[in-house]
């Protein structure tokens, strides 16, 4: 290679020895608005220095890339969580936080992100810096899913400042975090099922009935009104939940969430008696005192739990109800797509990944399956 050549590949290149003697580079390019330097990472691969420039050089031609220094993780921090709080800053997917997800941001930047990256700026964070931390974190005790929801919250402030040129690299992208033995939720038979719906106070059956036989979440079953249950046509409108810690009412929890489910019997019943228990043909199906509001979800879940174990039965939460609704759909047949929009799930691929194991799917099924299909189809011999 003629040194002219060797010299244009190197150009816009840093390059060092590290410990091991072993030769990195990383790539720069100069905003010539501001003069400021930016820097890519140190590679072993002189190409993926390369690369990084001429990237660099194409977003600051276009713009969507400066040379400035850029905010601190604090300052950055403080701007992020008052757009949140004022509903101008929105998730990855336009829409407006949730409550709970704004509540869990803000705690996790302003308890661990804040108090050990504050004084850095958002351009200067880099991978290792961020997975020593993530380390110390699993380090200190703290539960995978506890890391996790920390490393959440610095990876939505990336994904907000990215856009707006105030960091040039994610951080976070390639962490490598801590995995833990998750214990599948239970899901109870159909029989079990009806006993723990039998167990219960009149009153409190519907409610456990509405996550067990018909797949509602806590938040959206508290927020239900009389007006979104059509007996005639036997189908439940889901179009809010009930935000305990905001004490406010919200939007389902994804787009999807707003959706038609269908009544069972079972449940057509427990509604029902519902009716006729409470002598409420309008509102809130499970109202506080003042009737404004939804009742208290721990009061509820309080006397669930006291009734279980009255009859020496063991408890199944109100998400268990929701993922046993699940399995009853699945055993009876219904389709992936359908119970997918029954259960609000974002799309197919949640559904898959969450109950793919309970859907039918050996070799023998299949086979058995296709052919009572093809067998129904033979056309009749002359």
């Amino acid at each position: 290679m003629s040194t002219t050549k060797r010299k244009a590949q190197r150009q816009g290149i840093e390059s060092r020895r590290d410990s091991t003697g072993s030769e990195q580079h990383r790539g720069y390019a100069t905003d010539r608005r501001t003069g400021g330097k930016l820097r890519g990472p140190w590679t072993d691969r002189l190409a993926e220095a390369r690369s990084w420039r001429i990237d660099a050089l194409a977003q600051l031609q276009a713009g969507t890339l400066s040379g400035e220094r850029g905010p601190t993780v604090r300052d950055a921090a403080a701007e992020f969580l008052a757009g949140i709080e004022s509903r101008a800053i929105r998730n990855r997917s336009g829409r407006v936080y949730k409550p709970s997800s704004a509540r869990g941001i803000q705690r996790e930047l302003t308890n661990r992100i804040v108090p050990t990256f504050g004084a850095s700026r958002l351009r200067e964070l880099t991978l290792p810096d961020v997975q020593r931390w993530a380390d110390g974190l699993a380090a200190e005790g703290l539960a995978p899913g506890t890391v996790r929801n920390v490393v959440t919250a610095l990876r939505a402030l990336y994904g907000w400042a990215l856009p707006r040129g105030m960091a040039t690299l994610n951080p976070t992208a390639g962490l490598r975090l801590p995995t833990g033995e998750t214990k599948r939720d239970r899901i109870a038979s159909p029989a079990e099922a009806q006993r723990l719906v039998v167990a219960l106070r009149p009153t409190d059956q519907a409610a456990f009935g509405l996550a067990v036989y018909g797949g509602l979440r806590l938040g959206e079953l508290l927020a239900l009104e009389w007006s979104a249950i059509d007996i005639d046509r036997r189908t439940i409108r889901v179009v809010r939940a009930w935000d305990h810690g905001a004490r406010e009412y919200v939007e389902p929890k994804s787009k999807a969430g707003t959706r038609t489910v269908p009544i069972l019997d079972r449940l057509a019943l427990l509604l029902g008696d519902h009716r006729v228990l409470t002598d409420h043909r309008e509102g809130l199906l499970f109202p506080s005192h003042d009737g404004e509001r939804p009742c208290s979800h721990n009061a509820l879940r309080d006397r669930m739990g006291r009734a279980w174990k009255a009859h020496g039965l063991a408890p199944l939460g109100l998400h268990e109800g929701r993922h046993t609704f699940a399995s009853l759909m699945i055993a009876a047949g219904v389709n992936a797509k359908a119970l997918s929009t029954y259960m609000g799930h974002e799309n197919i691929a949640i559904t898959f990944d969450r109950y793919g194991h309970l859907m039918p799917g050996s070799e023998a099924e299949a086979r058995a399956l296709a052919d009572a299909y093809l067998d129904r189809q033979r056309e009749p011999e002359a």
